[in-house]
């Protein structure tokens, strides 16, 4: 299945696409409101798509809400860490709203509350973190491909991973010596001074050892010295061990998306973490 393409409606940025059956607007010119709304909705109900998602400022929240939208989740300090981000759904189909695994979703934060004091497991190795550069875009493609059945986003092409590392995108890499073992990326919005923390992935031979622990703390040390305020991530709700990674390593839980994102082979409820980091302003 083709990957969702990304798009402008007036000044604001969207990606659509059957591969996720959503909208999800991505970045919000508040000179576009209220039409956008509107256009939103043709474009979801002339191409079929069961949902809309959309990132928000706070001050456009009552916009949304009164055209039947529901705030999901809500991250402190998004934007220039003073106005806080609306993460929205839209629902155009029952099934795509109803949340059967809200149980096991309690149970997952039921379990990152019980271990978010408690230590990463030791790397068991001479692991090493550092930013990724072009010369690693052939090993981090190889092992997006290995563990990764679908994904929002063509991660595992290298000329979507260049692009994106020469314009606003951090990659980095975790290596027991010269070998590439775990993957992740920063995606940066110097605009709004935030980072999402995403697309962690580590070979299945080198998972439990606190890989992506080490390299989300490594992350956060960078963006926190690049000046941004505040770091977040969407991490599939049913994930053990990513979940209890964002929390052990100070980060708040915000809301579930529910069935939001095509991910390892079908459409998966996503949680929202979030935390404030050190940088004092935005550069850039």
């Amino acid at each position: 299945m083709r990957n969702d393409r990304i798009e402008k409606i007036g000044s604001s940025v969207i990606q659509h696409g059957k591969m996720n059956d959503r909208i999800y607007l991505m970045k919000l010119d508040e000179k576009d409101l209220p039409g956008i709304i509107g256009r939103l909705d043709s474009l979801a109900v002339s191409r079929g798509y069961s949902k809309i998602f959309a990132k928000v400022p706070f001050t456009s929240l009552p916009f949304f809400l009164d055209n039947g939208y529901a705030e999901e989740a809500r991250v402190p300090g998004f934007y220039g860490g003073s106005v806080d981000g609306s993460f929205l759904g839209k629902y155009f189909s029952g099934e795509r709203e109803r949340n059967d695994d809200a149980s096991e979703v309690e149970e997952v934060l039921r379990l990152c509350r019980e271990k978010a004091q408690a230590p990463e497991p030791g790397y068991g190795g001479e692991i090493v973190f550092r930013k990724a550069g072009p010369s690693d875009i052939p090993d981090m493609g190889r092992i997006y491909s290995e563990v990764f059945k679908s994904y929002p986003f063509p991660i595992h092409d290298p000329r979507y991973l260049l692009e994106t590392m020469k314009t606003h995108v951090n990659y980095f890499v975790a290596c027991d010596g010269e070998k590439v073992i775990g993957v992740s990326s920063s995606e940066t919005d110097s605009a709004s001074g935030n980072a999402e923390m995403t697309d962690f992935a580590t070979l299945p031979e080198y998972r439990g050892r606190g890989v992506a622990g080490g390299l989300l703390a490594f992350m956060d040390e960078r963006a926190g010295e690049e000046g941004f305020f505040t770091a977040y991530t969407i991490a599939r709700a049913l994930s053990r061990g990513m979940n209890i990674t964002f929390a052990r390593n100070g980060y708040t839980f915000a809301g579930t998306l529910v069935n939001n994102t095509n991910i390892a082979g079908s459409i998966e409820s996503m949680n929202v973490w979030y935390k404030r980091l050190k940088g004092e302003r935005v550069k850039g």
